[in-house]
């Protein structure tokens, strides 16, 4: 079925927007399945908060939203998958399914400034705990209510990836302010009065493998940096000796985080130039990551 793929930062109003879907295609004789992340980690029995805090939790519950899409794929009925979708790697994962199923897509973004989100986060009441006046099964039905705390807003802000009309997973692309009135009209149209992109052999075989590697590449990376940066700010200069790598970092004094992060955006698209035949093991990284970052801060 078509799907919505809803993106945007926390608190910037997604499943108030995805409700307003679910009510129009529903009177328009749609059967819709409303796929919500706000479900699925109090399901997971995850508290809201200590889900956003462990990037492996979120990896569970992320697999769990994108196999229940899978399922439900056909030409006629209608998925909304309400979630923060930050990661563009993984939008790129249902471009790639739905284009597999030979049905359409939409994007949409719910567009906010940061800091009006975080007023409209503070305005949520329900702590992120069980009640001892309710059942643990009612109260792990929805945590849309239930505020994040400012260190687990600002992080999940901070690793958003925005969507843009230009690429191609994205696309088609509407962005939806707070204060404007959803064309709903417009998402009707391009998701069932247009053709769907023919699958190619990237989309046949199984795709999803390797965007699940870039994204396990990615996590292996930023531990290694939170490394190197932790010995940075203790002071700790000199061989650096990283987990998983025979080799040590030599930790200097000009490294910051910014030359880090674009040593590692550097690691990645070699990386992805050479998965095109065969990746390296997710076990080597930490080796061959260690190596290039010495090879590339000489001298400094």
């Amino acid at each position: 079925m078509p799907i919505v793929v809803i993106s945007g930062l926390p608190a910037s109003g997604k499943s108030t927007r995805a409700h307003e879907l679910q009510q129009y295609f529903v009177a328009k004789g749609r059967k819709v399945h409303l796929i919500s992340e706000n479900e699925a980690v109090p399901k997971a029995l995850y508290e809201k908060n200590a889900f956003f805090a462990d990037s492996q939790k979120e990896k569970v519950v992320r697999s769990d939203l994108k196999s229940e899409a899978s399922r439900h794929l056909n030409k006629d009925d209608l998925v909304i998958l309400d979630a923060g979708n930050y990661i563009k790697g993984f939008r790129y994962e249902l471009f790639c399914m739905t284009k597999a199923a030979r049905t359409t897509q939409c994007t949409l973004f719910s567009c906010i400034p940061q800091e009006q989100a975080w007023t409209f986060n503070t305005q949520r009441t329900q702590p992120d705990k069980l009640d001892e006046n309710e059942s643990e099964q009612q109260q792990q039905v929805n945590n849309s209510n239930v505020p994040y705390t400012r260190e687990i807003f600002d992080a999940l802000c901070m690793r958003y990836e925005e969507p843009h009309s230009n690429n191609r997973w994205d696309s088609p692309l509407v962005v939806v302010l707070p204060e404007d009135t959803l064309d709903l009209e417009a998402i009707y149209k391009a998701l069932y009065e247009t053709k769907p992109l023919p699958p190619n052999q990237s989309t046949q075989n199984p795709p999803l493998g390797a965007t699940n590697y870039l994204f396990d590449l990615d996590i292996l990376m930023q531990d290694i940096i939170k490394e190197i940066l932790g010995a940075i700010k203790i002071g700790a200069f000199g061989q650096l000796r990283i987990k998983g790598s025979s080799s040590t970092v030599k930790v200097t004094t000009s490294m910051n985080a910014l030359q880090l992060n674009r040593l590692r955006q550097k690691f990645i698209t070699s990386t992805c130039r050479a998965s095109q035949t065969t990746p390296a093991p997710l076990e080597q990284v930490p080796q061959l990551f260690v190596q290039f970052i010495n090879a590339n801060t000489t001298g400094c």
